[in-house]
């Protein structure tokens, strides 16, 4: 539970229907076995104790007499496990019969939880039986000495970790236009557990699966969903077992149907915090809530959640090339509204050779192509430098031509060596006025040149090289629109490849996976041999890794513990961790210095969940210190 993870679990029982006591020892059996798997949540079906199928035996004062008797020996035994667990059961209270969940924890019945909505359609016939469920929270008594919350307005709330809080809503309250657990989330429950007895027809696993997955993502919960499986009578229907366990819009895991299987998974309470924290439109409402604690150990839990290497990409390739068109149609989108509002005649790139630029220029093309604007108005600069090699140089023509853009050519060597003159600089001394100086020069060209044509100079930067400072201030940090300037490295390889894959010129293709191909650099230093002697990612550390930094550090607001944690696992057999701390202290140190470039950025179109933009998503002062962040690491050095 260490850094929000919860593991938890959703359980099927292989039940026999009315027999308690066999249900009841297999519900202890089960328990016992996802407590030693490390479980701290363990959600079973609905009615589990007696069996959902029941039907008129729910009126026969035996079975409800032993399933109260039987919910006491779960109780007790739940003493000797490290969790808090969620049983179904028929309870009858005030002459009325109630479909009931109960939380036990510590050997005790903490609370129980009567359903909400009643189905009585097609199938279903609940009504017959049961009453709808109270919100107000009443107390019943169980036992002789022993009286516990009834009603559907509590929450309870794990005293080690006040993050943990969990509400309840079973079956077909999910279903319903007003799910209860919208009252539940708004009142502070961070994770939902459904008892369910859900029967299987065609097509209604996909539509079970999207609903937990939404609800979790509108309350920005966990949300665990434990289903009635094989046992359940098949009279009339049958019964799959499809547990789900989702986090915010995602499955984390599910199980095959009709096998009863037990699934696990770790939820991040922390996370759904911060994200509840961020989204100033998730309101509170504080109603009339009984709130029960319990207690869990705080232990290391061991993830078996995929964590995704790169957050920024889609792992499937349909989902990657959909969102590849996606970002390419808005920032060709944004690029054209800017174009039009200037009347600009002309778009001016510079071109490299290099990953970022040719993205900008394919990006130019497709604005030009939406306003019906000819190819030959787009001003795309080579500039060669010292650092330049025939590969780039070579590859960068080749773009050009292909896409039909207007080839201009200015080489700077020479005007850097006057400017050099000018300020005393020795040109043998490749230090970073050296570098810098040629990079100052190539903007102020571009500038220039959209001077001269009436147009704009379109920046090339990416996310990646902002959240690094990995850019020459006043160089080419400076743009009138910068179309990159939110996609992230790892992204930027993908949405080339994108376009390669799918313009049907063989020409352009092969130019573009040689641009893939190519070593990440500036080339501002002398090429060794004819290749490229500066490569980036020997200098600031891999782009997978600052990516995965960024998202977690970002867009989660991760410690440097919990993304080195993350990251370890995520890139085990890949990095070792003396290098991921290593690059991890370098994200962290760069990211607070450099801050001062980002607070003057020009536009550009915001594509995904993380951007640095001064006027949209980080409001942060330039001169904020990384201290705290740093001396984190240093301890994890240290351990």
């Amino acid at each position: 539970m260490k850094q929000g993870f919860v593991k938890v679990a959703a359980v099927t029982p292989k039940i026999r229907v009315a027999d308690t006591k066999y249900n009841g020892k297999l519900i202890c059996d089960l328990m016992k076995n996802a407590a030693e798997q490390g479980a701290k949540i363990i959600v079973f079906p609905e009615l589990c104790i007696t069996g959902y199928t029941c039907g008129d035996l729910f009126l026969q004062e035996k079975l409800l007499r032993e399933a109260r008797e039987e919910l006491f020996t779960i109780a007790a035994a739940t003493a000797e496990t490290d969790a808090i667990v969620f049983v179904g059961l028929p309870i009858a209270h005030m002459g009325k019969l109630y479909n009931a969940a109960a939380a036990l924890c510590g050997g005790q019945v903490l609370g129980m939880v009567p359903k909400t909505y009643l189905p009585n359609y097609n199938e279903f016939y609940e009504a017959r039986h049961f009453t709808r469920g109270m919100k107000e929270v009443v107390e019943i008594q169980l036992e002789k000495d022993r009286k516990v919350p009834f009603g559907t307005s509590q929450i309870f709330t794990c005293a080690a970790m006040p993050e943990l809080k969990i509400a309840v809503e079973i079956c077909e309250d999910l279903w319903t236009p007003e799910p209860p657990s919208i009252r539940h989330a708004r009142n502070g429950a961070s994770v939902i557990v459904n008892l369910s007895a859900s029967n299987e027809i065609t097509g209604k696993s996909a539509y079970r699966r999207e609903l937990v997955k939404s609800q979790s993502a509108r309350l920005l919960c966990g949300y665990i969903y434990a289903s009635a499986g094989d046992g359940e009578s098949t009279q009339d229907v049958v019964y799959s077992g499809h547990n789900l366990i989702a986090e915010n819009g995602v499955i984390l895991k599910e199980s095959k149907e009709f096998t009863n299987e037990t699934i696990y998974s770790e939820i991040d309470v922390q996370r759904l915090d911060s994200e509840r924290r961020r989204m100033t439109t998730f309101e509170p409402e504080w109603k009339d809530y009984k709130e029960t604690e319990f207690s869990l150990k705080i232990e290391e839990t061991e993830l078996s959640r995929y964590i995704q290497p790169m957050p920024f990409v889609p792992s499937g390739k349909t989902d990657r090339d959909m969102r590849c068109e996606e970002i390419l149609a808005i920032q060709a989108n944004g690029l054209k509204k800017r174009l039009e509002h200037t009347n600009c005649k002309t778009a001016v790139v510079g071109i490299s050779g290099g990953l970022d630029s040719t993205l900008a220029l394919l990006v130019t093309v497709r604005a030009f192509d939406l306003l019906g604007m000819d190819h030959k108005q787009i001003k795309a600069v080579t500039m060669p430098g010292f650092g330049t090699t025939d590969r780039t140089y070579d590859n960068a023509v080749k773009l050009i031509a292909s896409l039909g853009a207007d080839f201009m050519e200015v080489d700077i060597r020479e005007a850097v060596k006057i400017h050099f003159r000018d300020i005393g600089q020795d040109a043998s001394v490749h230090d970073v006025t050296y570098e810098n100086g040629q990079a100052r020069e190539r903007t102020q060209i571009l500038m220039d040149i959209a001077n001269k044509s009436g147009g704009m100079v379109i920046g090339t930067g990416d996310l990646s090289e902002l959240a690094l400072g990995w850019a020459t201030y006043n160089g080419d940090h400076m743009s009138m629109y910068a179309v990159n300037a939110s996609v992230p490295k790892t992204l930027v390889r993908h949405l080339v490849q994108y376009y390669a894959d799918t313009c049907q010129d063989k020409e352009l293709e092969q130019v573009l996976l040689d641009v893939l191909d190519t070593p990440v650099s500036p080339e501002l230093l002398p090429p060794e041999e004819g290749q490229i002697s500066q490569k980036t990612e020997d200098l600031v550390g891999p782009y997978e890794l600052h990516d995965f930094y960024l998202y977690h550090m970002l867009r989660l607001g991760f410690s440097p513990a919990k993304v080195y944690r993350l990251a370890k696992l995520a890139f085990c057999g890949v990095y070792d961790e003396e290098t991921i701390l290593k690059w991890l202290k370098t994200f962290y140190r760069r990211f607070f210095a450099q801050q001062f470039k980002r607070s003057c950025l020009p536009d550009g179109p915001k594509v995904g969940s993380v951007a640095v933009s001064p006027r949209g998503d980080l409001r942060m002062p330039s001169d904020a210190c990384g201290a705290v962040w740093l001396a984190e690491l240093e301890n994890l050095k240290n351990q």
